[in-house]
């Protein structure tokens, strides 16, 4: 049992499209998901991810590591952020190859379900011509914070085109088994992130924290993942895996390829032993 990975921009944050195209080549991953979208935050390369110069040296890392680009970030649900202004970020993805987008909600009001469920249509819709998928995460410090949450979202939107982006972290942070994911249709899960976490009493503050600065390599932690391998044996994972202290020990490139390798260590396993665990 084998699956194909993605390097999250999150892992290696702070590096340039074409930089993390190879730093993802050379350790072994197959696809890489880049952040076309930038969100202001400190550490984000001082550049514009969809000038054209820097997209014809993506596509040209791309072309030479024989990767290809299997989802961008991040598209924000925000009171006062146009979700026009993705366009761009959504032409710039479908050049690079991309067919995944990833969405979450960020609103501050509780009852704006009608406006998070009309954005999400529209950016949808905006992202149906170029080709991409558009996946509802929910982090667990976000508006949308559990699975139930994100698919009555998509149950009232009803795109050919949305789906649903599960964590690992934040299923782990809701004490949600990833079994759960049994209920949700299978056309709704494209790709998975993954990551492992402590067994703790999560804070919001510890959460963000974790989420941000301090997951852990797959098997390190306390996530239980045999459901991953039993419900979908071959989908793509994705590997967000951001931690301060590692990237700053081994660079980005050798926690790059730690990550790879707890991962496949944990999900390319013989089948039987996956049984066995369940």
């Amino acid at each position: 049992m084998s699956h194909p990975y993605a390097l999250s921009y999150l892992t290696v944050p702070g590096v340039t499209p074409p930089e993390q195209t190879y730093i993802a080549a050379r350790t072994g991953y197959d696809y890489v998901s880049y952040r076309l979208f930038h969100l202001g935050v400190a550490g984000e390369p001082d550049i514009n991810p969809t000038d054209p110069q820097i997209i014809r040296e993506t596509k040209q890392a791309l072309a030479d590591t024989d990767l290809k680009c299997f989802d961008i970030e991040l598209m924000r649900i925000m009171r006062g952020l146009d979700p026009k202004d993705f366009v761009p970020a959504f032409e710039a993805g479908a050049e690079l190859g991309a067919g995944q987008v990833i969405c979450s909600a960020w609103t501050d009001v509780r009852n704006d379900r009608k406006f998070i469920v009309e954005t999400f249509a529209e950016i949808c819709d905006l992202a149906a011509p170029f080709g991409l998928t558009v996946n509802l995460e929910f982090p667990a410090f976000s508006r949308l914070t559990t699975l139930e949450e994100v698919m009555e979202v998509l149950e009232r939107t009803g795109r050919r085109n949305q789906g649903m982006l599960v964590d690992t972290l934040y299923m782990h942070f809701n004490k949600a088994p990833l079994l759960a994911l049994e209920k949700v249709p299978p056309e709704w899960i494209n790709f998975l992130h993954i990551c492992d976490a402590e067994d703790l009493a999560f804070t919001r503050e510890a959460m963000i924290e974790t989420a941000r600065d301090a997951r852990l390599y797959p098997g390190e932690g306390a996530i239980d993942f045999w459901a991953v391998n039993y419900l979908f044996p071959d989908l793509p994972l994705s590997i967000e895996l951001p931690h301060a202290k590692r990237i700053a020990e081994f660079g980005p490139e050798q926690h790059a390829r730690n990550c790879l390798e707890a991962a496949r260590s944990v999900f390319d396993a013989d089948p039987a032993s996956f049984k066995q665990m369940a």
